[in-house]
């Protein structure tokens, strides 16, 4: 498999994976980037809920979670830099398009 369609490729699995943990998070009402709330969602933890929806608060967490395993996979297929850059370019991607519904009346880093 040629350079550029692996790179699409994972650029496309991580464009989907993020989607839809944006919409698990807005359904359940997440900030995922204020500090510390990330850990807490993969902590069990949907005390960080502004929304009480189990059902939605259990997908985010799996798909937490799939996020990483997919990271590591990356790492592996594209090499850590290019990995890194395509993940950040991702996260900034939905940063600025949902940025607002997922974070807090203070601001926050990305988790």
């Amino acid at each position: 498999m040629s350079d550029r369609i692996r790179e699409e490729f994972w650029g496309h699995q991580f464009d989907d994976l993020f989607k839809e943990i944006v919409r698990e998070a807005t359904i359940c009402k997440v900030r995922l980037l204020d500090p510390g709330v990330v850990e807490a969602v993969l902590q069990d933890n949907p005390s960080v809920c502004g929304h009480d929806n189990p059902i939605a608060f259990k997908k985010l967490r799996e798909l937490l979670m799939m996020g990483f395993v997919m990271r590591g996979k990356a790492f592996e297929r594209l090499g850590p830099v290019e990995a890194d850059a395509l993940i950040q370019a991702i996260r900034e991607k939905i940063q600025d398009r949902y940025g607002g519904a997922l974070r807090g009346s203070m601001g926050g880093s990305a988790a």
